[in-house]
């Protein structure tokens, strides 16, 4: 009976094991992975690069299985970047330099096609920045022959037709003007600085041709967009640049800079900018504790301790009168 009950239990527990086999096959168990967390995308007041292509992420692949790191590993914590108002307490302030010597032609070929796409950097601008664009036949999408311009200065749009006339109610400006910038750096700068600056993408933006014009070589602190919802942009764009080509600023204009942004402190820097990250400040030297003195450098050099270097027995400030680290040298 024992046997026969036995094989009654074997044969139950087999057919238990098939069914779940067959259920496992059915409705295999589901795995999640976390898909990474992306940057803040960008608002339609800071326009993307004209080069940037938003690609859609790929559906993953069923039958592919998934990989994930131990649960005990965390990758390495990715630094904050900072605000534009944190950059623009960063930058180097100083007086406005002289124009002498200024001339357009210092920053060399004006429209360049700088990125080699084919395209100059005018109508690379305008068709980033207008929308419903017909490009003209034979140009390979560069030339812009019409669009809509949502401008950004005055908050109003304006139709645009390729010709003369257009040409001058819609502009290209120079977020931060050569002029400004030859009076805050430039003047420093080779040739090949200034004219990728003079067609930096991040630099130039598609505006009202009259108000383009009212701005002129004024910084932040003596012009800004009437429209006042695009100021906040318009600045962190200004912070951008110079952040990126080391430019400097004057005290008023740094000030000017914080006031607006104080307004919207989370303003994030602009696409394509690079963040100025403050150096670190050394930390002063400290006095090694040791029951060694020497009151002059005299009675170090009769010591055979000299030259004597922070750390050392002995080491004070007085006998180390550059402060490089180094005394009765």
């Amino acid at each position: 009976m024992r046997l026969v009950a036995a094989s009654l239990l074997l044969a139950s527990v087999g057919s238990t094991a098939a069914c779940q086999l067959a259920e496992a096959a059915a409705y295999p168990v589901s795995r999640t992975t976390r898909s990474p967390v992306g940057g803040a995308t960008p608002s339609r007041t800071t326009p993307p690069s004209a080069t940037q292509i938003v690609k859609p992420t790929p559906a993953a692949d069923p039958a592919a299985e998934p990989t994930a790191a131990p649960a005990t590993e965390a990758g390495p914590a990715q630094p904050a970047t900072p605000s534009a108002l944190a950059v623009a307490l960063l930058l180097a302030v100083k007086a406005r330099a002289p124009m002498t010597g200024y001339d357009r032609s210092l920053f060399g070929q004006a429209w360049k096609d700088t990125d080699r796409n084919g395209c100059d950097q005018r109508n690379d601008v305008l068709g980033r920045d207008l929308t419903g664009v017909a490009h003209e036949v034979g140009t390979h999408d560069c030339v812009v022959l019409t669009g809509a311009l949502a401008d950004p200065y005055s908050g109003t749009t304006i139709a645009f037709t390729r010709g003369q006339a257009m040409s001058n109610a819609v502009q290209i400006d120079h977020v931060v003007a050569l002029a400004d910038a030859w009076q805050k750096g430039a003047q420093q700068w080779d040739a090949a600085t200034r004219e990728s600056f003079a067609n930096d993408l991040v630099n130039l933006l598609a505006v009202d041709g009259p108000l383009n014009e009212q701005k002129g070589a004024g910084d932040t602190a003596t012009w800004l967009p009437p429209n006042t919802a695009y100021r906040c942009a318009y600045v962190a764009r200004q912070v951008g640049v110079k952040a990126t080509y080391g430019l400097w600023v004057t005290p008023a204009e740094q000030d000017a800079m914080v006031h607006v942004l104080s307004t919207c402190p989370e303003q994030p820097m602009p696409t394509g900018s690079s963040v100025l990250v403050a150096a670190p400040v050394p930390a002063p030297a400290v006095e090694a504790p040791s029951t060694v003195t020497y009151a002059n450098c005299d009675a170090v050099r009769a010591a055979g301790a000299a030259p004597i270097h922070v750390g050392d027995p002995g080491y004070a400030k007085k006998l180390d009168r550059d402060s490089d680290g180094i005394g009765c040298e």
